[in-house]
């Protein structure tokens, strides 16, 4: 079982290339938001009704591919580095596979603001993320998260062993799912 953590700050293009990764190798995608659309005509995300539900839908799933014999589960996250509990989190999770015999492999996305705003604006973003559709909240959301959250890890900071880090500003979705490909020989 392979378990690929792709993270990094919001529209840095953590599900577009999930996609496409998960096109060219027998991973399975599951994007954060897919769990965030399922519960948001009842709860909103920012709620703690909301967060509850998107965790226990989303524990469940880890746990059930874990145990699974599928080749493996790509997921996107937004980790805030300067949140203890994000940390505990991504180790919770990264357990979850690991203890079933799983390799947990980490891609640290991260791109110019000024083409995080682009991306944004994309219709394959908008077409899978019915909740960022409100273009005005999303820019000022993404914008203000930066104030509030460091959205990529310092240098050295990630003492994993199958870690990689790709600035993608200026890479094709392509070129960046072929690399994590071919990095971690997937």
């Amino acid at each position: 079982m392979k378990f690929d953590l792709i993270f990094g700050p919001q529209a840095v293009g953590k599900m577009t290339i999930g996609h496409e990764l998960e096109k060219i190798t027998e991973l399975k995608l599951f994007h954060n938001h897919m769990t965030i659309e399922l519960v948001n005509p009842f709860f909103d995300y920012g709620t703690r009704e909301g967060k509850r539900l998107v965790g226990l839908f989303r524990q469940e799933i880890f746990e059930a591919v874990a145990k699974s014999d599928q080749y493996g589960l790509i997921f996107t996250y937004v980790w805030a580095f300067n949140m203890k509990e994000d940390w505990e989190y991504v180790d919770k999770v990264c357990h979850i596979f690991e203890s079933k015999g799983g390799t947990v492999y980490l891609v640290e996305l991260e791109a110019d603001l000024d083409e995080r705003l682009q991306r944004n604006k994309s219709p394959h973003r908008l077409q899978h993320k019915p909740t960022k559709r409100n273009l005005k909240w999303s820019e000022q959301n993404l914008v203000k998260s930066m104030d509030q959250y460091r959205l990529n890890s310092f240098e050295g900071e990630i003492e994993r062993e199958n870690y990689l880090r790709i600035n993608n500003t200026n890479l094709c979705v392509e070129e960046v799912a072929q690399h994590i490909k071919a990095y971690f020989d997937l």
